[in-house]
């Protein structure tokens, strides 16, 4: 029986992808040490274990991988079979948060409590968005090389079931991760360009007519305003974005060291172990370990660029490319936060900040490459 199993467990080792795996996992331990960083001196202050938060963020690491494993095990035909369940699912969890069992932090009634855990479904149904989209618009009968009208009608409502919800959070970051990356699934689908035109006038649309009739949150509108001059309310709406500023910019070239950074000790920066995570490493890792987190998930998305392009089904390639417009998206809204290059939005840096269905959901994507790069080399 071992001689059996061992022959296609080894085959599986063949056809992973290493330097991928490689890469989450060096970013997801450079992640422990800045949440380590970032929560021990508040956790010192209270008198409380100084190691509460890394702890936890190892489970939710330990999770992910298991998670990620189970996935890039998994082939196309269990992925789809599975894609619509997970979809509803994450549906559902959307509707749940605007319950009375949603949690409401920050402005943003995202989080729904499990017992001690506190669940994001948003995050989860970024991962059931990316398939349910790829198997729509996958799906070519005939040979087509673009999707039916239907298809993409199919894709738009599948879309705007779980924005809507985000958007009753409201959850402004989370929602424009979604809408880049069902635009980008659409561009890489072959949809017609004017159809994609429309879209564009469509959701220009309707963000200047959020605007100006008064649709945004309060804290939205601020944030917004912040953005274009943070100077103008430094102790107030600009707080956070000034700060997380101040904070990079003074690690220099290397860095003051970790758990040595005064900015990240003395915590002016808010919410710095989640969605500010990326300041721990300006200040304290300096601009060579700020670069090294960038080099690291650039290589994530040149690999997945990487198994997109070799694909061989149109499944593969839409999975594979919503995830790189998922991951680029939201590192460049997370980093550009820090930098000035875009609002305070909130949303977690991939596989480094803190947060159990933040690494979860990207180690699950990270098994969706993973998996369709092993179903690549199958067929080669």
């Amino acid at each position: 029986m071992t001689a059996i199993l061992a022959a296609p467990l080894r085959a599986a080792r063949r056809r992973m992808d290493w330097p991928l795996l490689s890469a989450v996992t060096a970013l997801s331990l450079i992640g422990l040490l800045l949440v380590w960083s970032a929560t021990r001196p508040r956790l010192l202050a209270a008198g409380e274990d100084p190691q509460t938060y890394v702890k936890r963020q190892l489970a939710n690491v330990l999770v992910g991988l298991a998670v990620l494993t189970a996935v890039a095990l998994a082939d196309h035909g269990t992925l789809r079979a599975w894609t619509p369940p997970a979809y509803v699912a994450s549906c559902l969890g959307l509707a749940a948060v605007l319950t009375p069992l949603g949690k409401t932090v920050n402005g943003s009634r995202s989080w729904i409590g499990v017992g001690p855990l506190d669940v994001q479904p948003s995050e989860l149904a970024k991962v059931a968005l990316v398939l349910g989209l790829a198997t729509l618009l996958g799906d070519r009968p005939g040979g087509e090389r673009a999707p039916r009208g239907a298809q993409v009608a199919l894709a738009l409502a599948a879309t705007a079931a779980p924005l809507g919800l985000i958007m009753l959070q409201p959850d402004l970051g989370t929602a424009v991760i979604m809408v880049v990356t069902a635009f980008g699934m659409l561009v890489v689908a072959g949809v017609r360009w004017r159809w994609l035109a429309l879209l564009v006038a469509a959701g220009a649309a309707a963000a200047a007519s959020a605007w100006f009739l008064g649709l945004l949150r309060p804290h939205q509108v601020q944030r917004l305003l912040t953005f274009a001059d943070p100077m103008a309310d430094p102790q107030g709406a600009g707080y956070n974005a000034v700060q997380a500023l101040v904070t990079v910019g003074s690690g220099g070239l290397g860095g003051h060291g970790l758990f040595r950074g005064d900015q990240t000790g003395g915590r002016f920066v808010p919410e710095q172990h989640t969605d500010f995570v990326f300041t721990v490493a300006g200040e304290e890792l300096g601009f060579a370990g700020a670069a090294l987190v960038l080099l690291l998930l650039w290589w994530v998305l040149w690999r997945a660029l990487g198994i997109a392009s070799r694909a061989v089904t149109p499944y593969g390639t839409l999975a594979a490319a919503g995830i790189v417009c998922w991951f680029a998206a939201q590192t460049f809204v997370n980093v550009g936060m820090t930098i000035g290059l875009a609002p305070v939005v909130g949303v977690p840096l991939p596989f480094v900040s803190y947060g159990g269905s933040s690494v979860v959901a990207c180690m699950a994507a990270a098994g969706v490459l993973i998996s369709v790069h092993r179903q690549t080399a199958r067929r080669l």
